[in-house]
């Protein structure tokens, strides 16, 4: 019974911790009801004790214990017998898709229901209708989880993924499984960013971990929201509101690299966490990666998301495509070079001697030119490899290989 507080979001952390293993420290953060978070205050806290709705003959109609979406997300307590006039508007279905339980929600406008099959729905014989809401709302608090790996340098990488949807598995328990993935990958690699990675209900979750860590936004230099991994959809990249941070373009590179047809959005307004770290006061530099977009398929936010509409290939796919995303931000840097009169002897150096056995040896020639000419200290690895139109790879072979002969110096670039 995972929701945007609760009981629920402490369970699945725990599952996170489980597999994480006690290497990888999970912080789990408690955030006190009604605390002001920018304009919005956390919210009371909902569990779940039973929700039944009981028909004429006696017998169950729907059960939450049965399935979590049986039950109106954030539904007040009720306890009462009703005629099915009065009961229908607190009962939701998909006409369109009659043998579907929907997914919906009422955070902040209080009220109760069940959600359950059209086919369920139209069948309900007049009678009298026994309604069980076994809820609590209570002062409690929001809960949130974070991973913090340190690396080289304290400019960060920020991954985000949303716990607060029960029951569905592309969203978005893909998103929970593939960063708890990844962060177990990065614990056990050398790394020069400090990752850090949030497990956060949507919206009022990202909205509270930027009012409490304002101390820490100016060192995000890259950041992925990851939603909806599972799915037979392409792969889909939206871009962060400046539309053209690193991590946009290394998500196009990784994308364009995988020669698999994909796509890359614009930023809107619209979505999950990323339009909460790229509203204009804090203009992070932040996307979102994932494959069909909310309301693109008619699974969203259905029954029908379940373990069978996901695929191993899809997930694989993804994860890989997260892996590159991150390697290039990762390795990516500013070069200076330390001999910019003239073009360096390079064959004194042992330059070409090292490169020999390379399969493509013109392609890193061309790399150490490019590199030695194109790093002033104002461009990075990144612009140098679309400049030349060359691998990034082979542009970091270069780079590394200049600098081990002291060709090239490393500037610290700072600003988000």
């Amino acid at each position: 019974m995972r929701s945007i507080t609760g009981a629920g979001v402490r369970a699945t952390l725990r599952t996170v911790a489980r597999a994480l293993g006690p290497e990888i420290p999970l912080t789990v953060h408690e955030v006190s009801s009604g605390t002001q978070v920018l304009d919005w205050s956390v919210p009371r806290e909902w569990n779940v004790g039973s929700a039944r709705l009981i028909g004429p003959d006696g017998r169950t109609v729907v059960d939450v214990a049965d399935n979590p979406l049986h039950l109106l997300g954030y539904s007040t307590p009720m306890r009462a017998r009703m005629g099915l006039d009065e009961l229908r508007p607190h009962l939701f279905s998909m006409p369109d898709r009659p043998d579907w339980v929907p997914y919906r929600t009422s955070y902040y406008n209080e009220n109760w229901g069940f959600c359950l099959t059209d086919r369920q729905l139209t069948s309900l014989p007049d009678g009298e209708y026994e309604v069980e809401i076994d809820t609590t709302l209570t002062e409690g608090s929001l809960t949130y989880g974070e991973i913090v790996l340190p690396g080289e340098t304290t400019d960060e990488f920020l991954i985000t993924t949303h716990t607060c949807h029960p029951a569905m598995a592309n969203d978005n328990c893909s998103g929970i499984a593939t960063a708890t993935l990844l962060a177990r990958e990065l614990a056990a690699a050398p790394r020069r960013h400090t990752f850090r990675l949030l497990f956060i209900p949507g919206t009022i979750g990202s909205i509270t971990w930027l009012a409490g860590n304002r101390d820490i936004v100016g060192r995000i230099r890259h950041g992925l929201v990851l939603t909806g991994l599972g799915d037979r959809s392409d792969p889909t990249y939206k871009r962060s509101r400046r539309g053209d941070a690193a991590v946009d373009r290394a998500a196009a590179m990784a994308l364009a690299e995988s020669g698999q047809p994909h796509r890359i959005v614009d930023f809107s307004p619209y979505g999950y966490d990323e339009r909460q770290f790229c509203s204009p006061g804090f203009d992070l530099p932040v996307g979102r990666f994932g494959r069909g977009q909310h309301g693109e398929y008619p699974q969203y936010h259905t029954s029908a998301d379940d373990l069978d509409f996901v695929t191993p290939g899809s997930l694989t796919d993804s994860h890989a495509l997260l892996r590159r995303i991150i390697t290039i931000c990762d390795q990516n840097r500013t070069w200076r070079n330390t001999a910019p009169y003239g073009e360096p002897q390079l064959g004194r150096r042992g330059l070409y001697r090292a490169i020999g056995a390379t399969m493509n040896r013109q392609a890193v020639e061309m790399a150490l030119l490019w590199v030695l000419n194109l790093a002033d200290g104002s461009r990075s690895l990144l612009d140098i490899a679309e400049r030349a139109g060359l691998p990034f790879d082979t542009i970091v072979e270069a780079a590394d290989a200049l600098a081990g002969v002291d060709l090239l110096a490393e500037v610290e670039v700072g600003g988000v």
